[in-house]
């Protein structure tokens, strides 16, 4: 198959068969489909649309007098996000692989756009597109995407067509050339948490595709020696440098770029097991926790539902990165393993991250938690990247 309508066409559809033996044949798509994925992801993104009302309901300053204002918009989101998921489906992997030069330039010159007067600022980070009906967008969240599609598309190139085992070095630099310029477009905003997640994509995808392990060493050197020359040059905000102090000393500025931190760790801290009950705990009542509805949506969840719903959503996420791995394991080509691990490498660092936040264990970042934080353009990239994984899955061997 080679992506487009063909990636919906299942053979063996024979002409007596009744519309229900067709629906859950072995070689239909309702069959081939991964439903732990889909069906994790929504859970996440429902339970998500429960906690982001709960964070918001009472903020009248953000929800403009209407306590229903955010739940109303994450479950458009959510279905938004869906529908686009459906395309990309629909589409096919292998069929944006031919889009990838299009894509690429698409995603650039809109991160470009966010650094002309048309882009806004947000928590500090110069990262939005302000759009009509109170929306905005993050293009940096679509860069993910181009990122992982446009590596995979070069590592893989020679190795799928026979040429080659693996990707030579000239290879490996074409890809990292194409994932370097939105990155320091990106760090230009300033986004410092996405510029680390397209770093850990980067190396996924090196890891995937085989390439010389010197490569993945070199560029984890590299990534060390830049931080410490940023550091010492000055480059990042003023912001981003204290939201690194208080996570080395929570104890240096409690009032100020401190508080979220230690207010995350009293909400999370006093769910205990069972937590305090869906729209009951004190913390998000109180609005003691800034940017809850996003950020720091976690800490409602361990707020109100306790360890158990902490426990869940790991659970959740944990079951999408473990099918993610299997299917980057069973497709027989190259480059749909390097889209699923990119994927994979994705989900799981801005998991850790966003998660580790709220629990003090990671710096602060900015980043949302996949399918349960609000954010629009958050939500739409990883349904668009759900839609992927199901594109890979669909065209593997029935056999697999």
């Amino acid at each position: 198959m080679t992506g487009g309508v063909n990636s919906f066409q299942v053979s063996g559809y024979g002409p007596k068969r009744s519309g229900w033996t067709r629906l859950l044949a072995r070689d239909s798509l309702v069959r081939r489909l991964d439903w732990p994925i889909l069906l994790s992801a929504l859970v996440l993104s429902l339970l998500g649309s429960l906690l982001v009302y709960s964070a918001t309901r009472n903020r009248t300053e953000l929800n403009q007098g209407d306590p229903y204002y955010f739940l109303v918009r994450h479950l458009l989101n959510t279905g938004i996000g869906v529908a686009l998921m459906i395309g990309a489906l629909w589409l096919g992997h292998r069929a944006l692989r031919t889009a990838v030069p299009v894509l690429y330039g698409a995603s650039v010159f809109l991160i470009l756009l966010v650094l002309t007067p048309l882009g806004s600022t947000i928590n500090g980070a110069h990262s939005w597109i302000k759009l009509p009906g109170g929306f905005s967008l993050q293009p940096s969240e679509f860069v993910k995407l181009t990122i992982i599609l446009g590596m995979a598309m070069l590592l893989a190139t020679r190795v799928d067509a026979g040429d080659r085992q693996y990707p030579d070095h000239r290879t490996v630099l074409q890809a990292l050339g194409l994932a370097v310029v939105p990155m320091i477009i990106v760090m230009l905003m300033p986004d410092l948490g996405t510029v680390m997640v397209m770093a850990v994509i980067v190396l996924g995808v090196l890891l995937a595709s085989g390439a010389s392990n010197r490569w993945v060493f070199g560029l984890i050197s590299a990534g060390a020696v830049g931080a410490v020359t940023v550091w010492q040059l000055g480059i990042l905000d003023d912001y981003q440098i204290n939201r690194f102090a208080a996570f080395a000393n929570p104890e240096l500025d409690p009032a100020g770029v401190g508080y979220n931190t230690n207010q995350a760790r009293i909400a999370i801290g006093s769910g205990g097991l069972t937590g305090a009950g869906l729209f009951n705990g004190h913390q998000t009542t109180g609005q003691f926790v800034p940017e809850q509805q996003t950020d720091f949506v976690f800490t409602v969840a361990g707020e109100e539902l306790g360890f158990v719903g902490g426990g869940l959503i790991l659970l959740l996420l944990g079951i999408i990165l473990w099918r993610a791995c299997r299917i980057a394991r069973d497709t027989p080509d190259l480059y749909s393993t390097i889209v699923a691990a990119g994927i994979v490498a994705w989900f799981a660092f801005q998991t850790f991250e966003n998660i580790g936040m709220t629990l003090g264990i990671m710096p602060v970042t900015g980043l949302p938690l996949p399918f349960v934080s609000y954010g629009g353009t958050s939500m739409f990239a990883v349904w668009m990247a759900v839609g992927l994984l199901q594109s890979i899955r669909l065209q593997r061997p029935l056999s697999a």
